[in-house]
Order: C-alpha cells, then sequence, then structure tokens
C-alpha cells in the first residue's frame, strides 16, 4: 500500500521535475533586476529622506528572499538542466545572500534526507529536543536551549550568526571544491562591500544594505522554521521514520497572500518540495493543485503560523510540539546527558 502510494505520487511529480529554460531565465530577470533598481533608488533617495530609503530599504528585503530562493534551486540542481549553469547562477545568487554555493547545498542536501527523522538531527536544521530530552539535560544545556528558542535570539540574533559568521567557515570534513567556493564566495563579498563602500562611503552602504539583510534573514529564518515547527508536525526515530511521510506530514503547506507567495517563490508549497526538491519553485503550486492528495496536509496561515512561536519541545508520547509551560515536572534529577549540542542551522 506504501509503496503503491509512493509510485502514484511519483508519476504524477515525475513531469515537473524538468526546468523550463524560458521560465528560469525570466525568473532571473525578474527577481535581479528589480533588485538592483531598488538598490539604487535607495541611494538616491538618500539625499530626499530615509523614511523612503528604509521603505525602498524593505522591499528591496522582499526581493532578496526571492533570490535565496533561485539560490535554493540551483543547489538542488532544479533551476536549469545544465550542472554548470546552476553551480555559476548558484554561486552568484550566493555570493549576494551571503551563502557559499557548495557548502549550503550538501548541508541542505543532508536536512531532505534527514528531516523529522529524530535519530539524525543536527545538519542543516533547527535545534530540536524532545520533552525527555530536555527533562535529562542539565542546567546549562537547557538555558542554552531556551536562549536559542527565544524568539529575539532566533530571528534577532540569527541572521547575524548565520550569515555573517557560521556560512563563513568550512567544516572540517568539506572537500576541497566546497573549501574553495566558501573562500570564492567570502573574497567576493568582502569585494563586493569594499567596492561599494568605496563608491558610495560606508554609511551609505550600511543605510542601504542593513535594513535588506536584517529584514531579508529573519524573513528566511522566519519561513525555514515556520514550515516544520508546526503542532502536529511529523517526528519519528529512524525505526520507524518514513520519507513521504516527513515530507507531507513533516512539512507545512504556508498559505500566503499572492503576492507574498511570489516574494517567496512558492516555497509555501513546502511539502512538495520536499517530496521532490528537483521540482523547480515555478511549478511547485501546479503541482499542489493538481494532486488531490497533495492538498490534504496540514495548512499554516499567517495568523495560524504566529502560535508556532510558543512551540519549543517535541512531545514524543503525544506526537506534537509543545511549550515550556506545558512540562509540569523540572525536578527530575538530570542524567549524563547524550544529547548533540552541534548543529547547523540555515534557510
Amino acid at each position: 500500500m506504501k509503496m503503491t502510494k509512493q509510485n502514484n505520487l511519483r508519476k504524477h511529480i515525475a513531469p515537473y521535475e524538468k526546468p523550463n529554460t524560458k521560465n528560469s531565465v525570466w525568473q532571473v530577470i525578474n527577481t535581479l533586476v528589480p533588485f538592483f533598481m531598488l538598490w539604487f533608488m535607495a541611494y538616491e533617495s538618500l539625499s530626499i529622506s530615509y523614511v523612503l530609503t528604509f521603505v525602498l530599504s524593505v522591499i528591496a528585503a522582499g526581493f532578496l528572499v526571492r533570490i535565496f530562493i533561485i539560490f535554493h534551486d540551483c543547489c538542488h540542481q532544479s533551476f536549469f538542466k545544465n550542472q554548470l549553469a546552476n553551480k555559476i547562477l548558484g554561486t552568484i545568487t550566493g555570493i549576494l545572500t551571503l551563502c557559499p554555493y557548495e557548502q549550503w547545498r550538501r548541508s541542505h542536501s543532508i536536512h531532505h534526507a534527514t528531516s523529522s527523522n529524530l535519530n539524525k538531527r543536527g545538519t542543516g536544521d533547527v535545534w530540536v529536543l524532545t520533552v525527555e530530552e530536555y527533562v535529562s539535560s542539565p542546567f546549562w544545556l537547557r538555558l542554552a536551549y531556551r536562549m536559542y528558542r527565544n524568539p529575539l535570539v532566533m530571528f534577532g540574533l540569527g541572521p547575524i550568526y548565520i550569515f555573517l559568521i557560521s556560512y563563513r567557515f568550512n567544516t572540517k570534513d568539506a572537500r576541497l571544491k566546497e573549501r574553495i567556493n566558501t573562500y570564492v564566495t567570502n573574497l567576493s563579498i568582502v569585494g563586493l562591500a569594499g567596492l561599494l563602500c568605496w563608491t558610495i562611503g560606508w554609511e551609505s552602504f550600511l543605510m542601504i544594505q542593513g535594513p535588506i539583510f536584517f529584514i531579508s534573514g529573519s524573513l528566511g529564518i522566519w519561513l525555514f522554521y515556520v514550515q516544520h515547527q508546526f503542532e502536529d508536525s511529523y517526528f519519528e526515530k529512524e525505526e520507524e521514520w518514513d520519507y513521504v511521510k516527513a515530507a507531507l506530514e513533516g512539512s507545512s503547506f504556508y498559505k500566503l497572500p499572492k503576492l507574498l507567495q511570489w516574494i517567496t517563490g512558492n516555497i509555501g508549497f513546502h511539502h512538495v518540495h520536499h517530496l521532490s526538491p528537483r521540482v523547480p519553485n515555478y511549478y511547485l503550486e501546479e503541482v499542489h493543485n493538481n494532486n488531490v492528495s497533495l492538498q490534504n496536509v496540514q495548512t499554516i496561515t499567517i495568523a495560524s503560523s504566529l502560535r508556532s512561536l510558543r512551540f519549543r519541545l517535541w512531545d514524543e508520547q503525544n506526537k506534537k510540539f509543545v511549550g515550556f509551560k506545558e512540562i509540569k515536572d523540572f525536578s527530575i534529577e538530570p542524567k549524563k546527558s547524550s544529547v548533540s549540542v552541534h548543529f547547523k542551522s540555515e534557510l
């Protein structure tokens, strides 16, 4: 039964797993051109009013999120048919979004292969502890987890740590091509920022790029967070874990207004994306609409997504996320913790 359902889904999705070069090129044009125009207009508006500059920067931040979706598709080799084309565009958009292409591609592929697997948490995902793990952990780990899960830390300090610090370094097991790509990305970011500071002045650069970076970074983290952190999500241990269930039950359908859906490159259809990462972002909605089985998934709206901020721990007994206040007994004697604190979060 499971294999039949899986084969039927594969059969319906397969036609959409082939990129359309015309659609991809048009998306590059309608995303990058407006972003650069908005950046230039924001600079020109500095002599008029910083309020106008800020408004233009906010809009530009939205387009930077859309640029990230293009980068994301390139990492999945789903934006162009040609692998080299994906790598070139992925590296360029990675420079703009401060994400090294090869490094992010590898960690994100691990995220897809292990999403919702309780035994394989730690790479490319949001740090999640179960209730039992949290209660049995030492004080310092509980405190660290509480701080990490605080919205001000996650969405305030998170962009600074992830994009400016974490992505600048290679992991110990990184291969040569990944290391080189990270170095090239870092040098390009420094060179581009330096050129702009030299051309327009560092104050002007920060007044424009600062809001763009912080807003787009926070939105990116929020999207990644809310697409897996909802009350009745799906988490299972290795022996019970199922890829299709992880995609359809562990990834949400984030139903956004059409304008926000366009800006975020249809990534709200996250269940479709996790089921088949090779589907380009411009086909995700069509796949969802043409498959009834993909429509009966957890649907989240902007209003309901805000409630996910109180979900902090995975309750294995009741199969749902709970908040800290819902844990009655904090007096259990901490055991020697076997919980790994090594994790690398991303969008």
